[in-house]
């Protein structure tokens, strides 16, 4: 069973649907860990000046951003921690659109949601209208202290939660550069690339992809293992935490957002804002 990832729940007009996140990926490659030749005990990192070569404690180093070359602004633990989103339990719906208007190049990690405790019914109605509709939820939350632009759509059984790059770490293709527009193509050959995408054409199976390259490397790790050549490396153990939410009555609450009574709900955008005239 996946592991949760996070507990809250989805702000649905004045709707809360408790889930839980689940990551939608594994791991499945082979992870090279540093040992030392001699005792194959792990091999960790220092921390070394890269001028001087010398090791430089935890306790006396700073965190800064570089301006320009060789130019540093230091920011304080205590400012990060000012500066970072306030930790939430919710996933804060802003809007739904249609599904093709994410560009693939937005798409980050994959996760499933999974409906908590009272929380089935809710979960439910918002997958099958995103089903109906053909839409998307795009949304905000807040995971591992970093606020998240995300979209929720139905995926099978289930609502899936994709992780969305912000604009700005997006290039555009026009960055790019390419300059093909001059680039002229043969009637013939074009007639040959549509003829052998379409000989080549099939359905998507994922069972007829592998890899090949994993599979080698632990065929030798077995190998390996039968011939008694093996070591014990300590593991660090995975933790997950966080708490549910309630909801009270859907045909009501369904009713008020409607209406556009979202006197309880506010985008995160907005609580920021607020914070920050309190703090001011």
């Amino acid at each position: 069973m996946a592991r949760v990832i996070w507990k809250g729940a989805i702000s649905f007009g004045l709707v809360h649907i408790p889930v839980s996140l689940n990551s939608a990926s594994r791991s499945t490659g082979t992870d090279f860990d540093w040992l030392d030749e001699h005792s194959l005990e792990p091999v960790g990192y220092k921390r070394v000046n890269k001028i001087t070569g010398k090791e430089v404690p935890k306790e006396h180093i700073v965190k800064g951003v570089e301006l320009e070359k060789g130019r540093y602004v230091v920011i304080s633990e205590e400012e990060i921690r000012t500066a970072r989103p306030e930790a939430t339990q919710t996933i804060d719906i802003l809007s739904f659109i249609e599904r093709s208007e994410i560009p693939v190049p937005f798409y980050d990690s994959p996760y499933y949601l999974t409906p908590e405790r009272r929380g089935e019914k809710v979960y439910v109605l918002l997958r099958e209208t995103l089903r109906k509709s053909g839409k998307a939820a795009v949304c905000q939350l807040v995971m591992h202290s970093r606020q998240h632009l995300a979209m929720l759509r139905e995926e099978g059984e289930a609502i899936l939660l994709m992780t969305l790059r912000w604009p700005a770490q997006v290039r555009e293709v026009d960055e790019l550069a390419l300059s093909l527009d001059k680039v002229k193509l043969d009637k013939r050959e074009m007639e040959m690339a549509e003829r052998l995408v379409k000989d080549m054409s099939g359905k998507w199976t994922p069972a007829d992809y592998e890899d090949s390259f994993s599979e080698e490397i632990h065929r030798l790790v077995e190998q390996k293992a039968a011939e008694g050549k093996l070591a014990n490396v300590p593991q660090a153990e995975e933790q997950g935490t966080g708490e549910g939410a309630d909801i009270i009555d859907l045909t009501e609450l369904l009713k008020r957002s409607l209406k556009g009574d979202r006197r309880k709900t506010r985008t995160p955008a907005a609580r920021s804002g607020s914070a920050k005239r309190k703090t001011s």
